[in-house]
């Protein structure tokens, strides 16, 4: 599966679980830290716990467990790293103040628009 095939899996079951504002970004040209960041909000903790379980459930499915998670205390962000992708999973409120989607402005945005169904 290529970092790219990742990222879109994600994304997709990110939206099946009701998250908002997912971002996929491709990052390869500006860091390499990964080459794809996936961005979503979970309107509570229980729902970010949600997303992530789905997530990693998802990417195990296909033998491509999490390097390292993080955050899943907190209850406000979790980071799921897959090597060449990494998760981010945001509060609203921790979304609007670490500003990933500020940060890394200069990567190329993934059209999501004929992948995730909108209403």
């Amino acid at each position: 599966m290529t970092p790219k095939e990742m990222a879109i899996r994600l994304a997709t079951v990110l939206d099946s679980k009701k998250g908002k504002r997912i971002l996929v970004l491709e990052t390869e040209s500006v860091t390499s830290l990964a080459d794809y960041f996936v961005i979503c909000t979970g309107s509570s903790a229980p729902q970010l716990k949600a997303l992530a379980d789905a997530c990693e459930l998802s990417m195990k499915e296909v033998e491509l467990p999490p390097l390292r998670i993080e955050g899943h205390r907190g209850g406000t962000w979790i980071l799921q790293d897959y090597g060449d992708v990494v998760l981010h999973l945001f509060s609203e409120e921790a979304r609007d103040f670490y500003s990933l989607d500020r940060l890394w402005a200069d990567a190329k945005e993934i059209d999501l628009s004929e992948i995730l169904p909108r209403e």
